[in-house]
């Protein structure tokens, strides 16, 4: 059967709401109370096309998965597609949409682009202003971002001199897998709101650069869609947002074994969304840059009816709040036997906790400062378990992510103790730009990077690094605008 848009548009209320997406028409009036993101969004749309907005933030089979067949009412008649597609084109552009375009049309040779610092400047022009402020936000006031980064300035070499460096080995391995340079991809979510192509530039990228890719949950192509775009020899990680529901929590982890996934990262930092106010105030400024402004109305209600969550923040609303050492980990050990590392250790403690419970891995992070405001950075965590607790590096393998943006960052860590590091901006960033040979550019720039810096640090190979190489100071060096 096939529908008319007249027909459709009859279903334009909480009680029959009907959306249309790519052609196909949907009732999703029983999955309103159900969304992850409130029923507001999907009633803006109730009645009409809404492909332009579920697109860039939702993967191509969760209709599939989430509404039964019954629901998948057909598509509409090829009257009210040409019709539809005949609006997609004469659509009028935002200013947003034209800024882009004339950004993408200005981005310089990709030869260039020399640092990551570089590589987030060309796509902070190119993204929109949706994409850049869920990129770029952070929690409250930013601070924790912030000194994420800053933290590495805190950490200064002891290098050595007259020790053979003609040749320079910087592969390792991350849970015994190969990867060219101790750096892996960290879960990021919604990709394809920076490039069409989304994750995938990603995966495609980090193949033909030899590293490791983590997938978040939360991405904007399926996992089954990610695992199809890799090399038959790519090694992917899948983050686990755990499920408030242990059967489907169960489901997704043996979904992604099936997919040929090599370990589970669970994450235990965003058991709530964090505050991120850039993102939350972005369809604010777009609304004002093509229509009128706002202003306060007297008795317009209550300031607590703003969509707090922001672009993604929903996406975790019916994540385990209650996950514990006790039944956490042996229920997911029951599950599955790939390795399993701990995302978002942030404190010295909980690191020996991880380590009693027999994981194979943490990830000392703190959501790149996008949950917990004033959270200490991981480099900082990282430079104390090795400190107090040096036996922890014995009985698994310890990574960081937040604020690395160079060679040397990679380095201090590796001095400290980690494994490798991982980075979840810079690929967003880089795929927005150039797409997936911006993924392989940045990954270039970082090998040599590292490669230079082992060298004037006295270090041939990533074995010979060691923490008396580097020092904490208390005094800390001007800090220059890199934007």
């Amino acid at each position: 059967m096939t529908w008319t848009l007249e027909e459709v548009a009859k279903h334009n209320t909480a009680s029959s709401c009907w959306v249309i997406i790519k052609n196909q028409v949907y009732d999703v009036s029983e999955f309103l109370s159900e969304h992850p993101g409130g029923t507001s969004i999907i009633l803006k749309y109730a009645g009409r096309d809404a492909t332009l907005a579920y697109e860039p933030i939702h993967p191509k089979d969760a209709l599939e998965k989430n509404l039964p067949s019954s629901k998948h009412l057909g598509p509409v008649d090829s009257f009210s597609a040409s019709v539809l597609k005949a609006e997609k084109e004469n659509r009028q552009k935002t200013k947003d949409e034209l800024r882009v375009e004339e950004a993408l049309n200005q981005r310089p040779p990709l030869h260039r682009i020399l640092s990551l610092v570089d590589m987030e400047n060309v796509a902070r022009h190119v993204l929109s202003h949706k994409a850049l402020s869920y990129y770029s936000s952070a929690a409250d006031d930013e601070i924790t971002m912030d000194e994420n980064a800053r933290a590495f300035s805190r950490f200064f070499f002891n290098a050595r001199v007259m020790r053979p460096v003609s040749k320079i080995n910087v592969s390792t391995t991350i849970l015994g897998y190969q990867s060219s340079i101790p750096l892996f991809v960290s879960g990021a979510a919604l990709a394809k709101l920076g490039h069409p192509l989304g994750e995938a530039n990603i995966t495609r990228g980090a193949a033909k650069s030899k590293i490791i890719q983590m997938v978040s949950s939360n991405a904007s192509l399926s996992y089954e869609e990610i695992a199809k775009a890799a090399s038959p020899s790519q090694t992917l990680f899948f983050q686990l947002y755990k499920h408030q529901d242990d059967a489907i929590a169960e489901k997704r982890v043996r979904d992604v074994e099936k997919l040929g996934y090599k370990a589970i990262w669970l994450t235990v930092d965003a058991i709530v969304p964090g505050n991120r106010e850039r993102d939350i105030k972005s369809p604010w400024v777009l609304e004002e840059q093509d229509g009128p402004p706002k202003y306060y109305t007297e008795g317009e209600g209550s300031a607590d009816q703003t969509n707090i969550f922001g672009t993604a923040g929903a996406l975790i609303v019916n994540d385990d709040r209650d996950m514990t050492w006790e039944r956490t980990i042996p229920w997911l050990r029951s599950v599955t036997k790939l390795p399993i590392v701990i995302k978002g250790i942030q404190c010295v403690e909980d690191a020996v906790l991880a380590a009693q419970a027999g994981v194979n891995g943490i990830l000392i992070s703190n959501h790149g400062g996008r949950q917990l405001e004033y959270s200490m950075p991981p480099l900082e965590i990282l430079y104390r378990l090795r400190r107090q607790h040096p036996e922890v590096f014995e009985k698994m393998e310890v990574y960081i992510d937040g604020g690395v943006r160079r060679g040397t960052d990679i380095l201090k860590a590796l001095c400290l103790g980690a494994k490798a590091v991982g980075m979840g901006r810079p690929f967003l960033y880089a795929q927005s730009a150039y797409g997936e040979i911006g993924v392989i550019k940045i990954v270039d720039i970082l090998k040599r990077e590292l490669s230079t810096a082992m060298a004037l640090l006295g270090a041939s190979d990533i074995t010979q690094l060691t923490p008396d190489m580097v020092e904490r100071v208390d005094w800390q060096p001007i800090q220059r605008s890199k934007l």
